[in-house]
């Protein structure tokens, strides 16, 4: 059973631990030492629990002079811990210390993005065509984004599986064709467009993304007819792709917002692959933004600037653009 400290064992104790602390070389050492001394069954612990033995008249004196050794205790180990960490700072910075004399190392150059890159030579091909640049926001209301366009209600493309719906009846515009309607509301014949732009639907896979890119075109004017709208998109296919034997072929399709209307593929001389849809402008789009089917009339052309990139760049996997993998983005700098 422990006697009652005296003073001079406490201060025994007190320089003893101390020294304990001192000697720690790491702060696992010292949380050893500091259960060793002030732990359940440390030192200075046990001496608290002795003070039962004590007469109660001497109990609170000789309590204090515990505390106090416990309080110094406490204050010690706590210099230590700093000491511990500055030691540890100064040799991190040590490890870390540049030599601002060593010649400097390359400096790496970036550069644009693959989708980037396309989009900028799709717009600049566009623009020797004569067309304009349009932009638009990507939050839209139901109007701009399917009523405009001569959606019905029931149209599937206005569900919930293929369309992001926000607060206040808003969506995610799921294709750049309300810039058409926007600008149309804004712009009297004759008009020359194309909108290029972020779109949302609701799909994910190696060739699909919900969050993916759109060029679509416009042009209205007197008689712009369907022979218009061919001659225009093979030109821009063969000068994009840089091959002047590069077929094209439409197919009858269906649209809400144009009549007729038709799939575009093109081919390299192996199959075919569907590369966008046109058509000219349908009479109830004119009506919807007061533009007069009698009198105007007109194409539109969408198709996704990603797809192009893919093929430009013989990309097997459309979520590389989008996972920032600097190996893969450095082939375009």
């Amino acid at each position: 059973m422990n006697s009652p400290p005296a003073s001079g064992s406490l201060d025994a104790i007190v320089r003893d631990a101390i020294a304990a602390f001192a000697a720690c070389g790491d702060p696992a050492a010292l949380e050893n030492a500091k259960a060793a001394w002030l732990g359940k069954t440390g030192v200075l612990t046990a001496q608290l629990k002795a003070l039962g033995q004590l007469p109660p008249a001497e109990r609170p004196a000789t309590g204090a002079r515990i505390n106090e050794a416990k309080a110094a205790l406490e204050a010690a180990l706590a210099r230590r811990r700093d000491a511990l960490a500055e030691e540890k700072l100064a040799g991190d910075l040590a490890a870390q210390a540049l030599d601002v004399s060593l010649p400097g190392r390359g400096a790496g150059s970036g550069g644009l993005h693959p989708i980037t890159l396309t989009l900028h030579r799709m717009e600049a091909l566009f623009r020797s065509l004569g067309f304009e640049v349009a932009d638009g926001p990507e939050i839209e209301d139901d109007f701009h984004n399917f009523t405009a366009l001569n959606t019905p209600e029931n149209h599937p493309a206005r569900s919930m599986h293929d369309t992001f719906y926000v607060d206040g009846g808003l969506v995610l515009r799921t294709h750049t064709s309300p810039v058409q309607v926007r600008w149309m509301e804004q712009h009297a014949p004759p008009i020359k467009i194309i909108a290029p732009g972020r779109v949302y639907r609701v799909d994910s896979d190696a060739t699909h993304s919900p969050m993916f890119h759109q060029l679509e075109g416009l042009w209205i004017g007197d008689d712009v007819s369907f022979a218009d709208l061919k001659a225009v998109f093979t030109e821009f296919l063969r000068r994009f792709f840089e091959r002047d034997g590069l077929k094209v072929r439409f197919r009858p399709s269906f649209f809400p917002f144009t009549e007729p209307s038709a799939e575009i593929d093109m081919s390299f001389g192996d199959g075919w692959l569907e590369i966008a849809g046109a058509g000219q402008v349908h009479p109830n789009v004119l009506k919807a933004v007061g533009i007069d089917p009698q009198r105007w009339q007109g194409f539109a052309f969408g198709m996704g600037p990603d797809r192009l990139a893919m093929l430009r760049y013989g990309v097997n996997d459309l979520r590389l653009f989008y996972e920032n993998e600097l190996n893969f983005l450095r082939q375009f700098t």
